[in-house]
């Protein structure tokens, strides 16, 4: 058995750190804008970062549940999520403003339905 709090902790911050992007980005139409001034590559840093946090929590939540927790919810890629994590740190030259564009207007979206539903669920893996 895992730390249901510490999980539940994690996936709170999960949570926080998607809505905050989501709130920052109604600025940005296209990817473009990224690039088109300093705030634009300054906001598209910041949401780099916590795309970071985000890979960096899923991880921890893998380790902690022994790689069986996030199983149970197959319509995530989790291991493309851990590993934008990797490429935003250690290969920061590789980051794409059109895929992390994608990311925030696709892919946020359904990963954040599903946090919220693995917070629901959680009390049930006690």
């Amino acid at each position: 058995m895992f730390d249901i709090a510490r999980i539940q902790t994690l996936l709170d911050r999960v949570e926080s750190a998607i809505l905050l992007i989501q709130s920052k980005v109604q600025q940005i139409s296209t990817p473009d804008d990224f690039l088109l001034d300093q705030e634009g590559t300054f906001l598209l840093s910041g949401i780099c970062m916590q795309l970071i946090f985000i890979g960096e929590s899923i991880k921890t939540i893998d380790n902690k549940t022994l790689h069986g927790y996030l199983t149970n919810y197959p319509d995530i890629p989790w291991n493309q999520i851990m590993g934008l994590r990797d490429i935003i740190a250690h290969e920061y030259h590789r980051i794409d403003e059109e895929e992390i564009f994608n990311i925030i207007n696709t892919d946020l979206i359904s990963l954040l339905s599903t946090v919220r539903q693995m917070k629901k669920e959680l009390p049930n893996y006690l």
